[in-house]
């Protein structure tokens, strides 16, 4: 008997602590966001029906654990431009999708031994990551590579390799070694901004590496031996050579200076991810294939208007 009532106590703290970590990961909704929705649907013309299953969509995904902000600032930017509501949520539906798939990832890795670190800015990363081209496959194997090094990596470093693998796969850098030199740098306990100007530069010398006129394997062994993101490229910066000038400087998301993080990608500029600096942004249903061009909702009238052919005062990347 004593030993039943044990069990049983054990038991109940058991449920208690399952039951008490599920609400504790729930998100909802803040006042503020409601309020200032609100107010831009009832600017716009728009009523309580129009906007109540967009809030009722970041609620669920609250409910499930997601961060909440970035969505509620893309219902909040969508209703600001003028967007019927009904053309608001297919961007969400995108979103939350891309969210949910990073949950996953990102759960799969911390069984694996990733620690989990900032979460929000964790799944907001890795949705990104996944938009512009990572696949769970990669990810699991940035996971698995990183795993043997000294430094334990975080969720939001796995992340940022994540991200990483995928700007360089825009630069035609080939998935494998990609992903060998983004897991050296995790294992040295390069930052996740370490990471992310790591692959800008690489990015942005891209037909150095595709030509042979620089090595990433080179690049990798200086990883190994230690050398920072910072410092990896300033002898070819000082002497002018493998950088390729300012050839490359008009590539996708790529806007000058070195690793110290002048020439970031559109989206990565610093701030919290939840309040409006480095959110999440993710393509449009109709145009997924574009994985670096931001999920924007456009003003109606450039999206009834046709472009110009020359593209000129559009103000987008290409």
């Amino acid at each position: 008997m004593m030993h039943d009532g044990i069990a049983l106590r054990h038991l109940a703290v058991s449920l208690v602590v399952l039951l008490g970590a599920g609400p504790a990961l729930a998100e909802s909704l803040s006042p503020q966001d409601r309020d200032e929705i609100n107010r831009l649907r009832a600017v716009h013309g728009h009523s309580q029906e129009d906007v109540a299953p967009l809030l009722d969509r970041v609620n669920k995904a609250g409910e499930k654990g997601l961060p909440v902000d970035s969505l509620a600032n893309k219902v909040k930017e969508g209703l600001a431009k003028g967007v019927e509501p009904k053309r608001i949520d297919p961007v969400l539906r995108q979103m939350t999708s891309r969210l949910e798939s990073a949950h996953e990832v990102l759960e799969e890795a911390k069984g694996h031994g990733i620690s989990e670190g900032n979460r929000q800015r964790a799944l907001e990363t890795m949705a990104e990551a996944l938009a512009r081209g990572a696949t769970a496959d990669e990810v699991r194997e940035l996971s698995r590579l990183s795993q043997d090094g000294r430094h334990k990596a975080t969720q939001e470093e796995l992340a940022a390799g994540a991200k990483s693998l995928a700007v360089m796969k825009e630069g035609r850098v080939p998935s494998k070694d990609g992903a060998a030199l983004i897991s050296e740098g995790m294992k040295q306990g390069y930052r996740a901004s370490e990471l992310l100007d790591l692959s800008r530069e690489v990015k942005r010398r891209g037909s150095d590496f595709e030509e042979g006129r620089a090595s990433l394997k080179a690049l990798r062994e200086q990883v190994r031996q230690g050398e920072r993101s910072d410092r990896l490229f300033k002898d070819e910066d000082r002497s002018g050579s493998g950088s390729g000038g300012d050839r490359d400087r008009g590539s996708r998301g790529d806007r000058g200076g070195s690793g110290s993080g002048g020439d970031r990608d559109r989206g990565d500029r610093g701030g919290s991810s939840g309040g409006g600096g480095d959110r999440e942004r993710v393509d449009r249903p109709d145009r997924s294939s574009h994985g670096d061009r931001p999920d924007r909702i456009e003003r109606p009238e450039k999206l009834d208007r046709p472009e110009r052919s020359d593209h000129s005062g559009s103000g987008r990347d290409h």
